[in-house]
């Protein structure tokens, strides 16, 4: 498969359940020693100021070898103050993003923009989609203008941005991330597991999202699981810690149909490793070994 000729692989700090920048269970050094041994060759950056900024950041990676692969910014879209507000924070992104070297372009950190939770979705995230809280159509134009807006800020600084749809926000289904896309000129972040859950099919977004995907979060997903939390009430993080975000090739994603269609479309850049765990009652030595068993799992789905 040529596709490994033309990627690379990171992993994230959301595998070990570290949101906030300020997390102590996983020393940052510690995470990137780990992935270093066990093959990954990148990271992305997690919640911004985790792995540091500045030089502090662009040390402690040349220290290990280990790449940027970007980060996720969250940004009020549909808020015209919020948004404006939150323009400190992609700034403050894009300043931890330009400090670390990247030795080949393809490969630059992308910044990743997604929208923050929206809590009626949050509560009933997935398929069948609750579009009870849904955008209004009338809203998507200026919604999408200021998704416009924030990637052009991101060009500004010399990076190319990928945008997210994400369960439990405002950019869900598999329909409003064909609609962004059209009233907007970024790429987007092929999440598999989060297009599978929210009833959208990876492997036929490949095709179809072929010359629009700016980067890859290979993530599997159980929809059994899904399927029991939904039915029992539960929310998105309910989901995250039932396990509805699986081990790589123990879910239902169907990686062979994936991974070939990014080959034929010749996809070039990272391939982001995430398997999302929740943020209370971690186990880390599972969420070590886990990962190092992501890793093995996909270099030889390469082959």
């Amino acid at each position: 498969m040529q596709l490994s000729g033309r990627t690379r692989v990171a992993g994230a700090p959301v595998n070990h359940g570290i949101y906030q920048h300020d997390d102590t269970l996983l020393d940052p050094d510690d995470l990137l020693a780990a992935l270093s041994r066990d093959g990954y060759d990148g990271v992305d950056s997690g919640p911004i100021g985790y792995l540091g900024t500045g030089e502090a950041l662009a040390g402690r990676l040349a220290a290990t070898g280990i790449g940027l692969a970007g980060g996720w910014v969250d940004l009020r879209y549909a808020d015209p103050d919020g948004f404006g507000a939150d323009l400190v924070q992609l700034d403050a992104a894009l300043d931890a993003f330009t400090a670390v070297p990247a030795d080949d372009p393809r490969f630059a950190p992308r910044p990743t923009l997604a929208c923050p939770g929206n809590p009626g979705r949050m509560a009933r995230p997935g398929t069948p989609p609750d579009l009870t809280s849904a955008l209004p159509a009338t809203a998507w134009p200026e919604f999408a203008a200021r998704v416009q807006q924030a990637a052009d800020r991101c060009r500004d600084r010399g990076l190319e941005p990928v945008f997210h749809y994400h369960l439990g926000t405002d950019v869900e289904t598999e329909a409003e991330a064909d609609r962004l896309l059209e009233l907007t000129d970024i790429a987007v972040c092929l999440d598999t597991g989060h297009l599978l859950l929210a009833g959208g099919d990876p492997v036929a977004a490949v095709r179809r999202w072929a010359g629009r995907i700016g980067q890859v979060h290979l993530k599997d997903a159980d929809l059994a699981v899904h399927e029991r939390v939904r039915a029992a009430g539960g929310g998105l993080a309910d989901v995250v810690a039932a396990g509805g975000f699986c081990a790589l090739g123990a879910g239902d994603v169907d990686f062979a149909g994936v991974l070939a269609g990014l080959d034929a479309i010749g996809y070039t850049g990272w391939l982001v490793i995430e398997q999302d765990a929740p943020a209370e009652g971690r186990d880390l030595d599972r969420t070590l070994a886990d990962q190092r068993a992501n890793r093995r799992w996909l270099e030889e789905a390469l082959r």
